[in-house]
C-alpha cells in the first residue's frame, strides 16, 4: 500500500469518527444544519488535497474543526445579511479580534457533547417525516453514506437521498432552533431520537459496510447520547432499556473480532473476555426501566433479551426458551420480518433447528427480505444443523454475494466451503 492510499485511509477514518462533532459545532454557528454538512465537507475536500502531501496532523480533529469554522467566518462576513445574523447570535459571531466578546474559537469548541444532543433532536424535529428524521440523523451524527442508510432500512438508495435533501431544505425553511426541547416536545420527539440512537449503535456493532466487521466509534456515540438521555428524562423506561441494551452488547466489543479483524460469532466468543463493568451497568439501567408501571416497550425487551445473554456464564447456558418468549412479545409489539427472523433463531435453539428453519421458510417470500443477507445466513445455519450441506452451502454463498460488509463476506464463503467439503462423499 502506497504512502498516499494510507494517508487517503487515514483521512476517511478520522472524518467517520470526528464529522458529527464538526457537523454539530458549524451548526451552533450557522444555525442550518445543511449548510454545516457542506461547511464539513469542504473541510475534507482540503484534508484530502493536503494532508497528502503535508501528513495527517497530530491533532486531525481539531484541524478540521479549524478549517471548516474558518471558512464559516469568512463567509459569514460576506453575507450581506451579516448584520442580521449578528442580531440573531449575538456574541457569537462578533470580531474575534474584540477581547471584551466571547472567542467564535471557543464557542465551536465548547460543549461537543451537548452539541451533538442538540444536533439530534434538531434532526428529528416534528416538521419531518419519522423516516427523514432517522436518515437525517444517521447521515449527520453517524457520518453515514446514503446506501449504508438505504441498507438499514431496506429501502432503495434514491429514496433515501430524496429523503435528506428534503429534510435539510425543510429544516432550513422553517427555522428549526439547535436546541433540545423541554416538557411536552421533549416527550413526543423521544421516540424518534431513541430509534436514531438504535440504529447508529447497531452500525457501529455490525457495519453494514467496509472492511471492518465492526465501527465502534458510532457504539460510543450512541451510548454516550442515550446514557445524556437517561438524565434528560430518568422516567422513561424505553430510554433506559435502550442504554441496557447498548450497554450489554458492547461490553462483547472485545470477544467479537479474533487477532485478524476476523468476526466471531457470539456461541463462539470467549465470554471472559466480556466487559463485566458494561454489563452490570446494563443490568442496572434494565433494572431501572422494569420499576416504572406499564407494559415493556421494544426497547425494554431487546435488553432483557441481551441480559438472557450476559446472565449466561457459558454459550449452552443459555436461557433460550425465555428468549423465544421475549422475542415472541417483541414481535406483538412492533411486527416486522427481522424480528420474526430473530425469534425463528431461538426457536431453533431452545426446540431444535426443524422448527426454526419451518419459521424461516415461511419468511422466504416477504419482499423486503430479498436483498437481505442474513436471512439465508440463517437458513444456512439451519440447514447444515440439518445435515443438508449441499443446500446450506448455496444459501451460504447467496448471503455472502449479497453482505457489503468484507469481514462477514469471506466468514459467509468460509461457511460454504465447510458445508461443501461435508457434502463430499467419504474415500
Amino acid at each position: 500500500m502506497t504512502a498516499a492510499t494510507e494517508t487517503q485511509r487515514a483521512i476517511h477514518a478520522v472524518w467517520r469518527i470526528e464529522s458529527a462533532r464538526l457537523i454539530a459545532g458549524l451548526t451552533r454557528v450557522v444555525r442550518d444544519v445543511g449548510r454545516a454538512e457542506e461547511l464539513a465537507q469542504d473541510a475534507l475536500v482540503v484534508a484530502l488535497e493536503q494532508w497528502p502531501k503535508t501528513g495527517v496532523p497530530s491533532n486531525p480533529g481539531a484541524w478540521l474543526m479549524a478549517t471548516a469554522k474558518h471558512r464559516a467566518i469568512d463567509e459569514l462576513r460576506r453575507n450581506q445579511r451579516l448584520e442580521r445574523k449578528h442580531e440573531e447570535l449575538g456574541h457569537e459571531l462578533q470580531a474575534e479580534q474584540d477581547a471584551s466578546t466571547p472567542d467564535l474559537d471557543a464557542k465551536l469548541d465548547d460543549d461537543v457533547g451537548d452539541d451533538l444532543l442538540r444536533l439530534v433532536f434538531t434532526a428529528c424535529h416534528p416538521v419531518l417525516s419519522s423516516e427523514a428524521r432517522v436518515a437525517l440523523t444517521l447521515r449527520l451524527l453517524g457520518g453515514l453514506t446514503t446506501d449504508e442508510i438505504a441498507r438499514a432500512f431496506l429501502v432503495p438508495e434514491p429514496t433515501v437521498a430524496q429523503r435528506i435533501v428534503r429534510a435539510k431544505r425543510t429544516l432550513a425553511e422553517a427555522k428549526v432552533p439547535f436546541e433540545v426541547p423541554r416538557g411536552p416536545e421533549l416527550a413526543e420527539r423521544l421516540s424518534s431520537v431513541l430509534g436514531v440512537i438504535y440504529l447508529i449503535f447497531n452500525e457501529g456493532y455490525s457495519a453494514t459496510a467496509g472492511d471492518d466487521w465492526m465501527r465502534p466509534e458510532l457504539c460510543q456515540d450512541a451510548l454516550r447520547l442515550g446514557r445524556i438521555l437517561a438524565g434528560l428524562a430518568p422516567n422513561e423506561p424505553e430510554v433506559h432499556g435502550l442504554v441496557a441494551m447498548m450497554e450489554i452488547q458492547a461490553s462483547r466489543m472485545r470477544a467479537r473480532t479474533g487477532p485478524k479483524g476476523e468476526p466471531i460469532l457470539l456461541l463462539d466468543q470467549n465470554r471472559a473476555l466480556w466487559d463485566q463493568l458494561l454489563i452490570r451497568r446494563g443490568l442496572a439501567a434494565l433494572e431501572r426501566a422494569e420499576k416504572v408501571d406499564g407494559p415493556r416497550g421494544p426497547y425494554v425487551l431487546q435488553a432483557a433479551i441481551a441480559a438472557c445473554h450476559a446472565r449466561a456464564r457459558t454459550a449452552e447456558a443459555t436461557d433460550w426458551a425465555r428468549i423465544a418468549e421475549l422475542y415472541g412479545e417483541l414481535v406483538q409489539l412492533m411486527p416486522s420480518p427481522v424480528v420474526e427472523l430473530n425469534r425463528a433463531v431461538a426457536i431453533s435453539m431452545a426446540y431444535g433447528p426443524a422448527e426454526g428453519l419451518r419459521l424461516v421458510d415461511a419468511l422466504l417470500p416477504e419482499p423486503s427480505l430479498k436483498s437481505y443477507h442474513l436471512l439465508p445466513s440463517v437458513r444456512g445455519d439451519l440447514l447444515q444443523k440439518l445435515g443438508r450441506f449441499d443446500e446450506a452451502r448455496k444459501e451460504f454463498q447467496r448471503a455472502a454475494s449479497l453482505t457489503r460488509n468484507e469481514r462477514e463476506r469471506k466468514l459467509l464463503q468460509e461457511r460454504a466451503e465447510t458445508c461443501a467439503a461435508s457434502a463430499r462423499p467419504q474415500s
